[in-house]
């Protein structure tokens, strides 16, 4: 009897000692602040974009590493989350449209939280994460609890604005319903400044709520996934009346190219159909260039406006005490157009709409550093794994940044893959090198490539001219052709 109990007192110590090793190690985990915004260009002063103020985006980026060649994987909000939540291209799990249901093109895929929480996190999400609209709820099954979206928060403040949003709708609904077809706007107006709304637009009380959100998981006793994300600045261009006063109207300037690329293939532009749904915004037409400088001021109002909420939920962060321990990212779903190329909004595969902010500040990496390597939003999934020692799935098809992140000169890719589709059979297939931005446009039915662009970044940075039929460049296209048959493979 001495013996077996000597035995069971052994085994116990034995898992006791276990569980209390695993415990620490769980308790050492770092937090994930993962945050992100919506149409959100390179356009802030971190970037060199210094008509733009945002000293919060800008504290960030001293305080970790800010990637100054980072793209994302489709320049549309729906694709370009499902891609990045994912781990995987598009065309892999099978989202290139705003109506795709992830769940229903890939149900069994694992998401980024989804695998914290298989690893003992805690996941909640606040904002636009996950695609919201077109039939999208932020994929409830990634989350610890039902995502939570946008609070009592508003679009409009302004009851003019309210008002002309509902007769527009109900203008087309009854058209629709009688079997016509009209023009117009179906939105509100496509600007509006409020006074003292700074809690009321939908971000502000979005962010109340993940302040909120964040001081409760602080309080437990798993580490948290908390995702955070900001509708801003999307159309419209909606902010306080504050964050329009820190610019005047009058220092703005127009875009330097407001024309398309010379020999630019049809497939590569669009005609401004998001723009144009809003009210006071022509139909038809080339947008006047007050309205253009107007448009510009609002976007940058809103720039301004997250960039003041990311601030107070960064000084939390600090006030709880939990900075040390946690892992912030930031990213946008894709670039934007204000005017350039005679175009505005996203759907193209231009570097102005591929191009994105991404920025990383993790325990041990808060360097202040910027890197010029090429990375794809796909490489977020297997860093975030790599920084909190989480295992990194087999089947994901980004990098992981980590070598970046140990030495801003390392690469892990030698060149960035975008897609954008025209149509039901259309797909642009682009490669973003070192020098050049190289775009197929595939025929999906038949393989056979029916328009091609190349542009040559050494000397022509805005994409000016389409250089795909310039001889001198033929054997250059032919390499990056190889690439693109290899788009689905390794980087």
């Amino acid at each position: 009897m001495k013996l077996l109990a000597s035995l069971c007192s052994r085994i116990q110590f034995f898992y006791t000692g276990l569980f209390i090793l695993s415990f620490s190690l769980f308790a050492e985990r770092p937090n994930v602040l993962f945050i992100a915004a919506d149409d959100l260009r390179t356009d802030l002063n971190c970037y060199g974009q210094t008509h733009v103020i945002t000293p919060n985006f800008d504290r960030l980026a001293a305080e970790g590493i800010l990637f100054d060649r980072a793209y994302c994987q489709q320049a549309v909000c729906h694709p370009s989350r499902a891609s990045l939540m994912t781990g995987k291209l598009p065309d892999t799990v099978g989202v290139t449209s705003l109506y795709t249901d992830l769940r229903v093109a890939a149900p069994d895929v694992v998401t980024i939280p989804q695998h914290f929480r298989q690893h003992g996190y805690v996941a909640e999400s606040f904002g636009k994460i996950f695609h919201n609209g077109h039939g999208h709820h932020g994929d409830p099954g990634s989350w610890t609890v039902p995502p939570h979206r946008f609070g009592d928060g508003q679009q409009y403040m302004l009851e003019e604005s309210r008002e002309a949003r509902r007769v527009n709708r109900e203008r087309l609904a009854t058209a629709e319903g009688a079997g016509e077809r009209l023009g117009g706007p179906k939105n509100g107006p496509v600007i509006e400044s409020s006074k003292g709304t700074y809690s009321e637009y939908s971000d502000g009380a979005m962010m109340l709520n993940a302040r909120e959100g964040l001081k409760r998981l602080a309080g437990g006793r798993d580490p948290f996934f908390l995702a955070v994300g900001f509708s801003k600045p999307h159309l419209p261009f909606n902010a306080p009346e504050k964050y329009w006063n820190l610019y005047e109207r009058d220092k703005l300037k127009l875009p330097d190219n407001p024309y398309p690329p010379k020999d630019v293939p049809s497939y590569a532009l669009h005609t401004n159909g998001e723009l144009r749904s809003y009210q006071g915004v022509p139909w038809k037409g080339d947008i006047p260039d007050e309205l253009t400088l107007e448009l510009r001021h609002g976007y940058y109002a809103c720039v301004s406006y997250i960039d003041s909420l990311l601030g107070d939920l960064l000084e939390d962060l600090d006030a709880l005490r939990l900075r040390d321990n946690t892992i912030i990212v930031f990213w946008s779903d894709h670039g934007f157009k204000l005017g350039e190329h005679s175009l505005w909004h996203k759907h193209t595969n231009f570097e102005l709409d591929c191009r994105v902010p991404f920025m990383i500040s993790a325990p041990g990496y808060r360097k202040g550093k910027r890197t010029g390597s090429l990375v794809e939003l796909l490489d977020i999934y297997p860093t975030l794994c790599d920084l909190a020692g989480l295992p990194i799935p087999t089947n994901l098809e980004g990098t992981s940044l980590l070598p970046i992140l140990e030495n801003p000169k390392n690469t892990v890719r030698s060149f960035a893959r975008s897609q954008y589709p025209r149509g039901s059979n259309i797909m642009g297939y682009t490669i973003k090198t070192d020098r050049y931005r190289y775009v197929e446009w595939t025929d999906t039915r038949t393989n056979e490539v029916v328009a091609k662009e190349l542009y040559d970044h050494f000397v022509d940075g805005p994409e000016n001219v389409n250089q795909a039929n310039n001889l001198s460049y033929q054997i250059e296209m032919g390499l990056l052709s190889e690439k693109v048959s290899t788009f689905n493979g390794a980087p």
